[in-house]
């Protein structure tokens, strides 16, 4: 069938395009760079004619409050009435897990607006909430570095890899619409200070962690249990270590 990954170029949709594609699937990457903007709605009816699946894995290119309300809302109200026009018969939706429990970010509001958005709409539905990816921790990391000390909550934490992240939204994608909400997460729970402690650790990086249970995370306080999974959740198999022993940089292991 035909599928569109709207943020096909980024990190989880271009595996998506590269995983449904080997399945023999008609696959559009689409993105502003590859012509399709849903901001806008160029390119967006061209895109999406005969489509049967459409799955949004596309981000802000901006944090600021509005601008990502903004995005989230202008680009999914576009996509939601293309998709009622060419009769799409599946929405998919990446978001994340703990995003309505972080009402003091505007990124996280702006993630469940977008929620709100696609469960009222006409078009059946699956939202995916994924906990944070292997691939971002670095910018955890610098997000809360201030003055050379890094500044983490001691919360719960259970990152996944962006290939698992993938291969669960890929297999909710080509299955029936579930019209709710489905989370997944990595193998291993750690607290969030302890963890980054380690990775840094092992990177040789100088940069001291500080334990503070009132350190923001991307704006918000964070209770204990804010970015892991409430009750059942798909669990990935790709351990931290395992993922990192095969993930180089300039020479730079990310082994914890």
């Amino acid at each position: 069938m035909k599928i569109v990954v709207v943020g096909g170029t980024g990190l989880i949709g271009s595996r998506l395009v590269t995983r449904l594609g080997a399945q023999g699937h008609e696959m559009v990457a689409a993105a502003p760079n590859t012509g399709v903007d849903t901001l806008t709605g160029d390119g967006l009816a061209d895109a999406l004619e005969g489509a049967s699946v459409v799955i949004d894995v596309s981000n802000s290119p901006s944090f600021e409050d509005d601008a990502v309300m903004r995005f989230f809302d202008t680009s999914t109200r576009h996509l939601l009435a293309g998709e009622a026009l060419a009769g799409v018969a599946h929405h998919v939706a990446l978001s994340v897990v703990g995003a309505d429990r972080l009402p003091e970010s505007g990124y996280f509001r702006a993630k469940v607006a977008q929620e709100h958005l696609i469960e009222r709409a006409s078009v059946p539905y699956s939202i995916v909430h994924a906990t944070q990816f292997f691939e971002f921790v670095s910018s955890i990391v610098d997000a809360a570095t201030v003055d050379g000390t890094v500044r983490v909550a001691p919360v719960w934490f259970q990152p996944i890899a962006g290939d698992d992240v993938a291969e669960a939204v890929a297999r909710i994608a080509t299955g029936p619409p579930l019209n709710a909400h489905v989370e997944v997460a990595g193998p291993e729970r750690s607290r969030m200070d302890d963890f980054l402690r380690r990775v840094l650790a092992a990177r040789h990086d100088p940069r001291e962690v500080v334990t503070d249970p009132h350190a923001r995370y991307f704006g918000a306080e964070l209770s204990e249990g804010t970015l892991v999974p409430r009750g059942d959740a798909i669990l990935a198999e790709t351990r931290y270590r395992d993922w990192a022993g095969r993930t180089t940089v300039a020479g730079i292991s990310f082994l914890p």
